[in-house]
């Protein structure tokens, strides 16, 4: 099915929509006819995708979530292959998202579409097995970090370090605790529960709660980040519950993490964007019961945050389960907010991070592989 037909992409995730948004921009510069459909959400939208639907209609995490959502998620996947098979495209790009997109990778092998995935399943750190899936179904991997080479050539994956679309998208610019006074004022908080309402439903209350916590020895002014795919309602609707005077931000998300003292982060691509600014942060990591336990099993790596995996040691906090609650939050939060040494130890260690990812301009190399992909499958 190769051929000169359109590209699909496929999205299921905020930050997996925000980086396809990056490359759909990068890829029309190189190929300005270029037609793009699939999933994807504003970002991609905005980029020029057209989309059969939101893919906030299934972004959840956890088994538990899953259940709530798959009826409409095999509705959506039906609507994929059906567009699939009626544009006839000459190839897809699938980005991260992997319980969806493999199976869909399935799909698109016995249509001879080629795949192009874009930002790797974490198999590295559970479900190894999946990765001769991987070798099987995907014709080209481009991977944000460069430990993840190695992995996949042990497998003999066709697979390319294109490096992190944050180094571009997240900039480098000084904070509050910059200046050489300390701040006079109440310090700062700024609550990035999450992109799934269920990861928001978890954590925000804990976070809201570990805030008062805080606010008993002294003053502190909290921050709410809104992710682009959480209705503000619902944040509004928790704020009110908690009784706290927090501030809703929703625009110029990086200009408020830096401004802030302190950061309490959901687990995820958020962490980066935190760590790249400078911010001391605590991570909070919660899921459904059975989900927790299969992971329990499951994962083998020393860290869960993509900051402390990216530094090699345990850099920022990271609580999980029963320990992400108000009682420990302010007792990891206190001394980064009032001990000197213990907060630049953290800032020294953060500022390592952007050498880490790699140079910038990492949605230009991915369209350029895309593109020479594109031409390589061509017919002459």
């Amino acid at each position: 099915m190769t051929g000169s037909g359109p590209l699909l992409i496929v999205a299921g995730e905020a930050s997996g929509d925000l980086h396809g948004a990056r490359l759909a921009v990068e890829l029309r510069r190189l190929m300005p006819g270029l037609s793009l459909f699939g999933l994807g959400g504003d970002e991609l939208r905005a980029a020029g995708l057209e989309s059969v639907a939101h893919s906030a209609e299934i972004s959840v995490v956890g088994i538990t979530e899953v259940l709530r959502i798959l009826k409409r998620a095999r509705q959506i996947f039906d609507l994929l292959l059906a567009e699939i098979d009626r544009r006839q495209p000459a190839a897809a790009v699938l980005i991260d998202f992997p319980e969806f997109n493999l199976r869909l990778a399935r799909e698109l092998k016995k249509r001879g579409v080629p795949v192009v995935y874009y930002i790797s399943p974490q198999v590295w750190a559970w479900r190894k097995r999946r990765v001769k899936d991987i070798a099987r179904l995907v014709d080209r991997m481009l991977v944000l970090f460069p430990f993840e080479v190695d992995f996949y050539r042990r497998f003999g994956v066709d697979v390319v370090h294109v490096g992190h679309p944050l180094v571009d998208e997240v900039p480098q610019r000084t904070g509050v605790w910059d200046g050489e006074e300390t701040e006079s004022g109440p310090f700062r908080i700024a609550l990035l529960p999450g992109s799934r309402l269920s990861e928001v439903e978890a954590l925000l209350p804990i976070m809201l709660e570990g805030v008062r916590r805080l606010a008993e020895d002294f003053p502190v002014e909290a921050e709410l980040i809104q992710a682009p795919t959480i209705p503000r309602e619902v944040l509004e609707e928790e704020i009110e519950l908690a009784g706290l005077p927090v501030r809703i931000v929703s625009e110029n998300r990086f200009d408020a993490i830096a401004e802030a003292h302190l950061a309490l982060c959901a687990s995820g691509t958020a962490t980066l964007e935190v760590g790249l600014l400078g911010t001391p942060m605590v991570m909070l990591y919660r899921l459904g019961r059975w989900t927790w336990l299969l992971a329990r099993l499951l994962v083998r790596l020393p860290y869960a945050s993509l900051v402390n995996l990216v530094l090699g040691r345990r850099v920022i906090a990271e609580l999980f389960q029963g320990n992400a609650n108000p009682e420990r939050i302010a007792a990891e939060a206190e001394p980064l907010l009032t001990d000197d040494r213990e907060r630049r130890r953290m800032r020294s260690a953060l500022a390592e991070l952007r050498p880490r990812l790699g140079e910038g301009g990492a949605s230009r190399r991915a369209a350029q592989e895309v593109a020479a992909f594109l031409k390589e499958i061509s017919p002459a």
